[in-house]
């Protein structure tokens, strides 16, 4: 046995001896209150490789890192940047890496087997909100005639319905408008097109079923897969008139004077969720202590990257503008990750939640959340079929895994490291949130009806609708 080896494993017996001298002192207060802290068992697996895109979204996964969460739970983690989404999911299919930073809809796609089939669940939701949509300068040169203006500065939200005379005037000509988002199930393909649409402007269908899934049948404003750090140089090279993404690529554009970020999925639907840690259904059932173990760490992450309205979140940045996690320059994170936002250049702006990753139970794996997903994949073509309510439901339920994250959570409550005050109650939480009522086109979302939601929409699949 190595040294480092033999150290790993002398670290995991002392970590394991304090947890079960705590769990002991701790059971009496425990029943008192009520709650069933289950006293977890040794990882399965000790040394974890987990994937991630270069998003400062992954910060819970580098936070618990280098705060040495992972290893007080006795795993030994890895964290390794991937090329784009596809090489990412397929590297967690195959067993190359035991988990990753996903795209909500990742996991739903896959199980559903829209594009790779595949059983992929998730029982951490990684933070809320965190993207926005950029346009060109010269693109919002011409949408600004369309702005309303406060004391000379544009008034938000901004609309797409000043992007349609931009977009009709490009059809009148024969040129096509192009905008990136960075993946087919991901919440920016979805958000952009939730935009688009509220503004009059088609954003396309996908029709799986006759082997389409370019997503531009009958579209208005054409998108395509464009990967994260690529979007600023994209941009300027005149390839796409606009994208949407995560941060840091649209304070990117602004620092590089290329570009106008004009509305933040915060202003598209008010604390969306958007990343999820994900593994394979097959790697849960066989590692059940390391995964607990795993989701345990990154709730203490989030924790920490909230706590005392945002108080570590310089230190958050320091750690994501290492060329190992995200990269880019420190002012560029910081520009959105310390609670602002910058719009026009000099136009900064406060928006304290722009990043959320543990308040508002932002780490819950809440089943509408999930059912969201799924109706926007309905909506635009993706699912090809009309589903009944219980279908979404049930999918939900496939992927989405509450009941093991509130292990991970009764187990830090037991051990002092986290309040139950700061967590859904278990013994009653259905993982439904209450009907959301803050999108930008004011529409009411109601994850439990998830066909009545398609009925309001005027652009979109709904009912027996096929393309």
């Amino acid at each position: 046995m190595t040294n480092l080896k033999l150290l790993s494993s002398l670290k995991l017996v002392v970590k394991s001896l304090r947890v079960g001298v705590m769990s002991t002192l701790l059971t009496g207060s425990v029943i008192a209150t009520g709650l069933s802290a289950q006293e977890l068992g040794w990882p399965e697996k000790e040394e974890l490789k987990f994937g991630f895109i270069k998003l400062t979204d992954m910060a819970p996964l580098a936070v618990a890192y280098e705060k040495g969460y992972f290893e007080e739970e006795g795993l030994y983690v890895t964290l390794e940047a991937q090329a784009n989404w596809k090489v990412l999911l397929d590297r967690v299919i195959d067993g190359q890496l035991d988990g990753a930073h996903m795209l909500a809809g990742q996991p739903l796609g896959a199980t559903i087997g829209y594009g790779t089939k595949a059983d992929i669940i998730t029982a951490f939701s990684m933070d809320l909100n965190g993207n926005a949509i950029t346009v060109s300068n010269d693109i919002w040169k011409e949408m600004k005639k369309h702005v309303s203006h406060e004391n000379g500065k544009p008034v938000h939200p901004i609309s797409a319905v000043s992007l349609k005379p931009v977009v009709d005037d490009f059809r009148s000509k024969g040129k096509p408008f192009k905008m990136g988002m960075v993946f087919p199930v991901s919440t920016h393909n979805y958000e952009l097109r939730y935009w688009l649409a509220a503004g009059g402007i088609h954003p396309g269908y996908y029709a799986p079923h006759k082997g389409d899934t370019s997503g531009q049948i009958d579209a208005e404003a054409l998108l395509s897969v464009t990967p994260p750090p690529q979007m600023p140089s994209t941009m300027e090279a005149g390839t796409i008139h606009g994208y949407c993404v995560g941060e840091p690529w649209n304070q990117q554009a602004v620092f590089k004077g290329i570009g106008v970020p004009v509305v933040t999925d915060y202003e598209i639907w008010k604390n969306n969720p958007e990343k999820v840690f994900g593994v394979s259904k097959g790697w849960a059932e066989e590692n059940p202590n390391t995964h607990i173990r795993v989701v345990k760490a990154m709730i203490r992450a989030a924790m920490w990257l909230d706590e005392n309205n945002n108080a570590n979140r310089p230190e958050a940045v320091k750690i994501l503008s290492k060329s190992q996690y995200v990269g880019a320059d420190y002012e560029v994170i910081a520009n959105s990750m310390t609670g602002t936002f910058e719009y026009e250049k000099g136009d900064k702006r406060d928006v304290p939640d722009f990043n959320v990753f543990f308040r508002y139970n932002a780490t819950y794996p809440f089943y509408s959340d999930a059912i969201w997903y799924l109706t926007q994949m309905r909506r635009w073509g993706q699912i090809s079929e009309p589903k009944a309510d219980s279908w979404y439901k049930d999918i939900a339920k496939q992927v989405y895994r509450p009941d093991i994250y509130a292990q991970a959570a009764k187990a830090l409550i037991a051990e002092g490291k986290a309040k139950a005050v700061d967590f859904p109650e278990f013994a009653t939480e259905t993982g439904f949130k209450p009907a959301q009522t803050h999108f930008i086109d004011n529409i009411v979302y109601d994850g439990s009806t998830p066909n009545a939601y398609l009925e309001k929409f005027a652009i979109g699949l709904k009912n027996d609708s096929k393309i």
